[in-house]
């Protein structure tokens, strides 16, 4: 049975906290793991969730500031050591390549397994799977940072009462579905367009274009809240958003599912970000994320 959530390892900004690690996110998708932004102390976390090395297929990080890399070094190193048999691709911004070799070879370790290096340097697809295109999208932030969208291909539910009508039953169903048309019948008349899922994960940045083009009709939106909204001033100096700001963002993209994380150190109380999310519009659903967390992607409507 296919799997698709978020398992969450990490939701502090900046520094870890006593209940908070450095991020860290693993979106199981099907038969894949997606990695996104392993900061220092994902590979404990890791373990800790039920996560494998062998559980991942690609690893994106976001930017190199160090709570979303600083554990590359530990994956990476981890994925050596039980010498994961199947491919594993890196994305992460080109400009940070200097950044990503020395994580890579921090220590000395046996090399067993090959990465493949796949920078990013421009908005546009990364990748085409058959379960998905994933694509990224610049962020503002004092450093270059790219955010990153899944969206699975759209599909066809067929429809029991069309079919019946038209008499297809049995074997024939599956014929009209490969072939297009079967006796004149085609495909639309007995069948209607299954959209598909969309994920996307936004981190350090200020609203701007990338933010919206990412969030546009997700599913599952993972975006940074970092703030509150009465310092909003510090998040534009920065480059982060507060958690209305998601919010508003989440709310005008449609977004079914909202996952607000990445929470400064200076707030004790996490079910704040969800009362300024809740005041700023958005009413779907909302998790305040915390460590260890598994969030399932939404259930096709």
């Amino acid at each position: 049975m296919s799997v698709r959530e978020l398992v969450v390892l990490g939701t502090a900004s900046q520094v870890p906290t006593r209940h908070r690690n450095h991020n860290g996110y693993l979106l199981r998708w099907d038969g894949e793991g997606i990695l996104f932004d392993p900061g220092e102390g994902t590979q404990r976390q890791m373990l800790r969730a039920g996560v494998a090395a062998h559980d991942l297929n690609r690893i994106c990080v976001t930017h190199f500031h160090g709570d979303h890399s600083l554990g590359l070094a530990g994956v990476i190193q981890r994925v050596n050591l039980d010498r994961v048999p199947h491919e594993i691709t890196a994305h992460y911004p080109r400009s940070g390549q200097r950044f990503y070799d020395r994580l890579r070879h921090a220590t000395a370790y046996r090399e067993t397994v090959a990465l493949t290096e796949a920078p990013v340097d421009a908005d546009g697809p990364l990748a085409v799977t058959p379960s998905y295109t994933l694509e990224a999208r610049r962020l503002s932030h004092p450093v270059e940072s790219y955010g990153y969208r899944l969206t699975e291909p759209d599909g066809r539910r067929m429809l029991p009462e069309r079919l019946a009508a038209h008499g297809i039953q049995g074997p024939d169903v599956g014929r009209i579905q490969r072939d297009g048309a079967l006796g004149g019948v085609p495909l639309e008349a007995v069948s209607e367009v299954r959209r598909g899922q969309r994920f996307a994960f936004v981190m350090d940045t200020r609203l701007c274009p990338g933010v919206h083009a990412l969030a546009e009709g997700c599913d599952l939106l993972v975006i940074e809240s970092t703030f509150l909204d009465e310092d909003e001033a510090l998040a534009e100096e920065h480059g982060h958003l507060t958690a209305g700001q998601a919010a508003r963002v989440a709310r005008d993209a449609g977004v079914r599912h909202l996952v607000l994380t990445h929470f400064s150190q200076r707030y004790g109380d996490p079910e704040e970000f969800e009362r300024q999310a809740r005041a700023a519009g958005f009413e779907a659903e909302l998790t305040v994320a915390h460590d260890l967390q598994r969030v399932p992607v939404p259930k096709r409507r």
